[in-house]
């Protein structure tokens, strides 16, 4: 049974930075491709970023690119996310999500095999 636990959501100040990080367990995550979803209040989950298996590849949706940063630890089984120069519309509950067999690119929620329970990210104005 694979579990994704994530942690580092919080309230900051818009411009300000915070680091998730999500911890797997129970699977093999070094093979996994990894994801970071979020869901606003009312609206879709959307796609946020994503990372495959050794982390030599990478994609961001385009209004977090040059701000969010995604990266793994496959000795620690966690990925992190990096974000900076928060904005007020990043506020959202982050969501963390592993697919087997990861070596490309995965941008659907479809796509994903486990997802974690979600850290709420709030960046006041």
């Amino acid at each position: 049974q694979v579990q994704l636990v994530e942690s580092g959501g919080g309230l900051v100040q818009a411009g300000g930075s915070l680091r998730l990080s999500c911890a797997a367990s129970g699977g093999t995550f070094s093979t996994y491709a990894m994801g970071w979803f979020r869901q606003a209040p009312g609206k879709e989950r959307e796609f946020v970023t994503t990372i495959n298996w050794s982390g030599a590849s990478t994609s961001y949706t385009a209004s977090v690119k040059g701000r969010f940063t995604i990266f793994r630890d496959n000795a620690k089984n966690t990925v992190y996310l990096q974000m900076n120069s928060l904005k007020p519309e990043d506020t959202a509950v982050y969501y963390c999500a592993g697919r087997r067999n990861g070596n490309g690119i995965y941008t659907r929620r479809s796509d994903y095999d486990y997802w974690g329970q979600g850290t709420q990210v709030t960046v006041s104005s």
